[in-house]
């Protein structure tokens, strides 16, 4: 099992931009990327086959979120940082909010599943 503390992902509409009719990533949301390649940068070597990922999720404040806008932002950064080579291995997925503590992050457990998937 991999533990990573990562810092709380920016909001969805903060993540992404929409210019010229494309849907890019935006300027903070390459900078979330960055900082969650620096946290990966002890994983030596991607993990292989299915994968269970749970998320605990630390918010800065009190403000209402939804806990399934954060995922798709702490998935493809931690891709991008090494951890596994595709967020289509995830077969488990679990996210929890957890206390609020600033400035806000996000524990992510990633274990190896002995399961056979269909690709």
């Amino acid at each position: 099992m991999i533990t990573l503390n990562l810092p709380f992902p920016p909001s969805v509409n903060h993540y992404w931009r929409y210019t010229n009719g494309k849907v890019l990533v935006s300027h903070r949301g390459r900078q979330y990327r960055e900082a969650v390649k620096l946290v990966c940068l002890k994983i030596k070597s991607p993990l292989e086959g299915p994968l269970k990922v749970h998320l605990r999720a630390f918010p800065p404040d009190q403000r209402r979120r939804d806990l399934d806008n954060l995922n798709k932002a702490i998935l493809d950064a931690m891709q991008a940082g090494g951890v596994y080579h595709d967020d289509s291995q995830i077969a488990d997925l679990r996210i929890v909010r957890a206390n609020t503590e600033k400035p806000g992050w996000i524990q992510a457990e990633i274990t190896p599943l002995e399961i056979a998937y269909a690709k």
